[in-house]
């Protein structure tokens, strides 16, 4: 039988999952495991370069946990595991950082756009960056390389770390030999970016979110939030241009959205009931998985159980990898 190939996905917990997480990164990363042996990891280590907090961090642990479980995720089929239960890690991230040239680190999105903003505004350059933050490219190039990951879903914003992790692989393999699976993006198009409330790139940092597992009446409000236009309901309207039809799209299936498409073209359609039909649409959507969570947040113990045996089979992946990496470069020293 053939083996196989690996996919893998993180995710870091820096609060409360919504909707966008789910339609970019959970719900394309869950389909993968039909295809793959899929390999889902907490990036609890990355949340560090924000996240100054214990129970804080903790708890945004946790969430992120349950609603992989809550959205289906089965940890008898997959590998789930919490990034910093595999020291292994932290170990390739250092011989890696041994082979990434500064520049490329100097033109990470993330790095460079703190830098040009603080720079914009009359600051010191690197006000406001840790190391961790300027090196989060190695330790993502090692959650990556160190378990021959050969797929990775990510976002259209998000493609430029997969680039450095494919280069700094490439130069490892050519100093040494070919060690390192060279791994490939999986860009899903018709979700790359979700927008979300008020019409740009659904974030938390903008505060335009509709949470996965919040109260029913908490998502309602953020629904009614959403922007629109002053367009009356007869008047005819362009759905490509709606806030609203933009999220509805996701979910509803593809007779509803050319019923409704049609409908903005021909006039009839009132923002407030596009609103309210879509606020119905999540919350049938996502009711039973919203109980369910709340039922696992309850019990913390038992998501540690199911991370912690994640990270057993994640381990026997890693340490056979790592073993090669440390002879290759000479490293004689027991693991």
């Amino acid at each position: 039988m053939e083996l196989k190939q690996i996919a893998l996905t993180g995710i870091k917990p820096t609060g409360q999952p919504h909707i966008g997480n789910y339609l970019g990164m959970i719900k394309p990363a869950l389909e993968l495991a039909q295809d793959y042996q899929a390999l889902y990891f907490i990036a609890d280590y990355h949340a560090l370069t924000t996240v100054k907090n214990k129970k804080e961090l903790e708890n945004l642990t946790y969430q992120v946990t349950a609603t992989w479980l809550a959205l289906g995720l089965n940890p008898d089929d997959v590998i789930f595991y919490r990034q910093s239960d595999i020291p292994e890690v932290f170990e390739l991230a250092w011989v890696l950082a041994c082979f990434t040239a500064k520049g490329l680190l100097n033109r990470a999105h993330a790095y460079k756009t703190i830098v040009d903003d603080n720079v914009s505004a009359g600051r010191e350059e690197d006000k406001g960056i840790n190391a961790g933050l300027y090196t989060y490219p190695v330790l993502m190039a090692a959650d990556i390389l160190l378990f021959g990951t050969h797929v990775v879903p990510v976002g259209l914003d998000q493609q430029q770390h997969l680039e450095i992790t494919r280069d700094v692989a490439l130069t490892f393999n050519k100093n040494y030999r070919e060690i390192l699976v060279i791994p490939e993006a999986v860009i899903r198009k018709e979700v790359m970016t979700i927008t979300g409330l008020d019409g740009r790139k659904m974030s938390k940092s903008y505060n335009n979110v509709i949470p996965l597992f919040a109260s029913s009446n908490q998502v309602r409000k953020q629904v009614m939030r959403i922007v629109t236009d002053s367009k009356r309901p007869e008047e005819p309207k362009d759905p490509d241009e709606c806030n609203v039809f933009a999220i509805y799209r996701h979910f509803a299936d593809a007779d509803a959205v050319a019923a409704k498409r049609q409908l903005y073209l021909d006039g009839g359609l009132a923002y407030g009931d596009m609103k309210n039909e879509l606020n119905e649409l999540l919350e049938s959507t996502f009711s039973a998985q919203r109980e369910q969570y709340n039922a696992l947040m309850e019990n913390p113990d038992e998501l540690d159980k199911v991370l912690e045996k994640g990270a057993e089979k994640a381990r026997d992946i890693a340490v056979p990898i790592l073993a090669k990496v440390r002879k290759a470069v000479g490293v004689t020293g027991n693991q």
